[in-house]
Parts: structure tokens; C-alpha cells; sequence
């Protein structure tokens, strides 16, 4: 089973190199042939989800312990690894085969493919490697796979913002490499393993306690958390649709988020201090990107700061339960909270790659994006808007939809931790979340009067099949994923990744073996 793991990167990667040299003789090859590839990897994560218990860890190159002293590449797959992966490759995979017919109308076809699977790869690589310089490799390749998709479509605005991306997304890089610079110097190792036994037995290093900080920061700027989120409107807004639905959906999650949880729960040893600035960077990202949100009349931009503030939920639904830790309070809180975290971190990737997904099918069809311009496309795209209506209700918290349960059990965690505002607060957004998407699903589908797209005579209909497949699959996911509320089918999938970050001590014993 362990032989499975390098499949995650090894196979895009491949998917890449087979697509750049046959996609330029076979014109159709690669579009069909990277859904293949995501499918595989999807079907893969799902297996292992269902039928591993505990770590993997693959030594690259068979290097063992040299005196206890890791000095293989580690590759590991735990709870949290394969509950990454599963949404990296679904959300991966429903983006590509939606891109078969939407990427028709962009010149270069076959780079973007190549593209796409570059980016799968670095993601998947950055969650299943156990040391900070490959994380570091892997998410570079993510990055600037998805710099170049961001431009892809080579306009001013395109250009303008992947131009901003690679800024700030440089200064990331230099902070998360600063970071990791600091805790060579003080540990004298790369594995995370390693560095939190080294870091445990010395608690007030405080070169340690500054790499936290530098290393927050930079990659707080990759998950665009407040106040590192400036990049993030116009990339998102600006890229092709299925490739926004990835930069939100899971991008940010893979390099950004997910690292976060790594490093503050499995090597640095939990601090009331660090837990509380997570706490308030996950509420300010909730609270100001749904007032930034509100005002937008632009779909994709709107999409984009409502990624922000449902961030915001996944790191508050987190960082409580990281309070509660830090202080030794009752764990069952802390369990609560974290579950209801990675549990919205799911439902976020469904409902918000649907939404992007969406936005794409209308600006396919209409070639807009300004609300104030359309309307009334209810009754010419009605798989389009029945799925944007069972994603809005999910992102606003309706029930039966996923994001209610999600956004409960964090709200619930939160007045159990007798921590009132958040509980307030999360609340207020949520209700201000549903009358921004109201004014989505009215000034976008249901507007009596039809918008400017008839008035230039343009024929409006559904969009094909392969697109049509993907909004569909995850409108369905919307519903199926509040199966995740049930004990039976969270204890397979969402609790292993849970109790990875409550019992953070046992990450080290599983990687290393002592």
C-alpha cells in the first residue's frame, strides 16, 4: 500500500510529460486524457480513505534512520494527508472534465492541460511530504503552474492579475523560505517529524517563535487570509472559470491552509499566544470578506472575497479548538471545533468550485459577468441555475444543504468554549453570506426583466455536457456530504483527519517509528 503514495505526484507529472509531447500531434488527446488522470488519482484517494487505518510513510530512496536521524525524503499519507487529497483530486478532476468544452474557446489548449496537471501534482505533492524544503518545491510548482493559468487567457486584465499574484506570491515564498531558513539553523533538520522533538525539548527557543511568525505570514499570503488577501480578487476573478474553481476550491487549502494545520499542530508545540492570532486572523478573514463581498456586482469577484470569508470559517472552527487545547480545556470542545473546521474546509471546496463553475457557465453563454447586466437566464439555463441555487443555499448555511452543519458545529464549538462573539459573529456573516447570494440568484437568473444579453441578441442556452456533468456531480455533493454529520460515515472520513491534529504528539512516533 505504501508503494501507492508517490502514485499522487508521479502520475500528474507523467500526465504532464505524456500531454506536452503527444496533445502536440493528437489535437483532442490531452483534454480527454487529463480527466483520466484525475480520475484515477480520485478513485485512488477514495480507496485508500476507505480501506488504510493509520500512516503511511515511504522512505524515497529506501534510506532508514541513521541513529534515529531521518535523512530519507519522507513521503506521508494520515488522516489529514488522504482528507486533503480526496479533495484536491475530486475537485481536480470535475474541473477538468468541465474544461473539456468550456477551454475550446482559449488558444492553447494543450499548454493548459499540461498546466493543470503541473499544478495537481505540486499540490498533492506539498500534502503528502513530511519534510519543509519539499513542501517548499511542491508548492512552488503549484504556484507557478497556476501563475501562468491565471494569464491564460493573455488579456490586460488577465495579465494585470497574474502579474499581482507572482508579487505577492514571491513575497510569500520568501517568508515561507526565511522560515524554514530559521528552523535549519536552530534544529539543524528538515523533517517536521524531527523538528517537533527538537522544538519540544526546548519550548522558549525564540528564533523558533519568530520562524511561527514569518512562517504564518507566508503562508497566510497562499491561503489569502486577512490581511494577506490582496492577490486574490483579481486572480480569481481574472483566471478561466475551472481554474478559479481550483485556486479557491483547493489551491489555497493545499498551500496554504493545510500547511498552516501541519506546522501549528504536528511540529510546533501549541501556544496560547499563536492560537489566539489564528483565532482573530480566521475572524477578520469571515467577517471583512463578506462586507468586501456584499458591494460586488461583478459574479466572480463576489465569488472570490466570499473565499476569503469562508476561509475565515475554517480557520476560526480551527483555531478555537486550538485555544481550548492550548489551555488544557475539555477536549471534547476541541474535538467539536476542529471537526466542524476540516468538515467546512470540504463543504467549502464543493459549493465554492460549483459556484465558480457557475459563473463560468453564464460568462460561457453571455459573455458577462456584471449582474446589473443580466437576469431573466432561469428559463434558457436551467441546469445552471438549479445548481447555482443549491450552491448558494450550501454557502449560506440553509439546512439541509452541508454548509449548515458545518457552520453549526462551529458555532456550536465556539459558545461551548464560552467564546460568545465568535458564536455572534459567525452568525452575522453567515446572514449576511445569504443576502449577498440572494442578490446573485435574483440580478443573475430570476430577474423578470431580461438583462442587456438580449437587447445584443445574443441566443442563450444550456451549456454542453461535460460542463453541465460537473455542476451537476457537485450540486449532489452539496446534499451527500451532510452525511459527513453522521458518526458512521464520519468516523471514515473526517475523523481520522481530525484526531491527527487533537493527538498532535503521535505525528512524530507514526512518522518515525520511536
Amino acid at each position: 500500500m505504501n508503494l501507492f503514495i508517490p502514485l499522487f505526484v508521479a502520475v500528474p507529472l507523467g500526465g504532464a510529460f505524456i500531454s506536452a509531447i503527444i496533445g502536440t500531434f493528437v489535437k483532442k488527446f490531452s483534454r480527454f486524457f487529463t480527466s483520466v488522470v484525475l480520475a484515477f488519482l480520485t478513485g485512488l484517494a477514495v480507496y485508500i480513505i476507505f480501506t488504510v487505518k493509520g500512516t503511511l510513510v515511504v522512505n524515497v530512496g529506501g534510506w532508514e534512520l541513521f541513529g534515529k536521524i531521518p535523512i530519507a525524503i519522507y513521503l506521508v499519507v494520515d488522516g489529514l494527508s488522504i482528507y486533503l487529497l480526496l479533495i484536491i483530486n475530486i475537485i481536480g478532476f470535475l474541473s477538468a472534465f468541465y474544461s473539456i468544452s468550456y477551454i475550446k474557446k482559449f488558444t492553447g489548449e494543450n499548454n493548459y492541460y499540461i498546466l493543470f496537471c503541473l499544478m495537481v501534482a505540486g499540490m498533492n505533492g506539498v500534502v503528502i511530504s513530511g519534510d519543509l524544503f519539499n513542501i517548499y518545491v511542491f508548492l512552488e510548482m503549484a504556484a507557478i503552474a497556476s501563475y501562468a493559468l491565471v494569464a491564460f487567457g493573455i488579456e490586460k486584465e488577465e495579465l494585470e492579475a497574474s502579474f499581482k499574484y507572482q508579487v505577492l506570491g514571491g513575497i510569500s515564498s520568501l517568508f515561507i523560505l526565511l522560515g524554514i531558513g530559521f528552523l535549519y539553523w536552530s534544529t539543524s533538520t528538515l523533517n517536521i517529524a524531527d523538528i517537533s522533538r527538537i522544538i519540544l525539548a526546548d519550548k522558549k527557543n525564540e528564533l523558533v517563535i519568530f520562524a511561527q511568525v514569518i512562517l504564518l505570514s507566508g503562508f497566510g499570503l497562499k491561503a489569502a487570509l486577512i490581511p494577506f488577501h490582496a492577490w486574490l480578487p483579481d486572480a480569481h476573478s481574472s483566471a478561466p472559470s475551472p481554474i478559479s474553481s481550483m485556486l479557491s476550491g483547493v489551491l489555497i487549502k493545499a498551500i496554504g491552509v493545510y500547511v498552516i494545520l501541519r506546522l501549528f499542530f504536528n511540529m510546533f508545540a501549541i501556544s496560547y499566544e499563536m492560537s489566539l492570532v489564528v483565532t482573530v486572523i480566521g475572524t477578520l478573514s469571515m467577517v471583512i470578506g463578506v462586507l468586501l463581498a456584499i458591494g460586488q456586482w461583478d459574479i466572480k469577484r463576489l465569488l472570490a472575497y466570499h473565499s476569503i470569508s469562508q476561509m475565515g470559517y475554517v480557520i476560526l472552527g480551527v483555531g478555537i479548538g486550538m485555544l481550548v487545547l492550548s489551555r488544557n480545556g475539555d477536549r471534547s470542545v476541541a474535538v467539536l471545533s476542529i471537526t466542524g473546521g476540516l468538515f467546512h474546509l470540504f463543504n467549502h471546496a464543493v459549493f465554492k468550485g460549483l459556484l465558480f463553475l457557475n459563473a463560468g457557465a453564464v460568462e460561457y453563454e453571455t459573455g458577462m459577468r456584471d449582474m446589473k447586466k443580466l437576469g431573466g437566464l432561469s428559463g434558457q439555463m436551467p441546469v445552471t441555475t438549479s445548481t447555482s441555487l443549491s450552491a448558494s443555499m450550501s454557502i449560506s448555511g440553509i439546512p439541509p444543504f452541508n454548509g449548515f452543519f458545518s457552520k453549526l458545529i462551529i458555532i456550536i464549538a465556539a459558545i461551548q468554549a464560552q467564546y460568545y462573539v465568535f458564536s455572534i459573529l459567525a452568525v452575522f456573516v453567515s446572514i449576511i453570506t445569504l443576502a449577498s447570494f440572494l442578490k446573485v440568484q435574483r440580478y443573475t437568473f430570476f430577474n423578470k426583466s431580461a438583462g442587456s444579453w438580449v437587447k445584443r441578441g445574443i441566443s442563450v442556452k444550456e451549456v454542453p455536457f461535460s460542463m453541465c456533468f460537473s455542476m451537476i456531480f457537485l450540486a449532489v455533493l452539496c446534499i451527500a456530504l451532510s452525511a459527513l454529520i453522521l458518526p458512521s460515515v464520519r468516523d471514515i472520513i473526517l475523523t481520522p483527519a481530525v484526531d491527527v491534529l487533537v493527538n498532535a504528539g503521535k505525528y512524530s512516533t507514526a512518522v518515525l517509528g520511536y
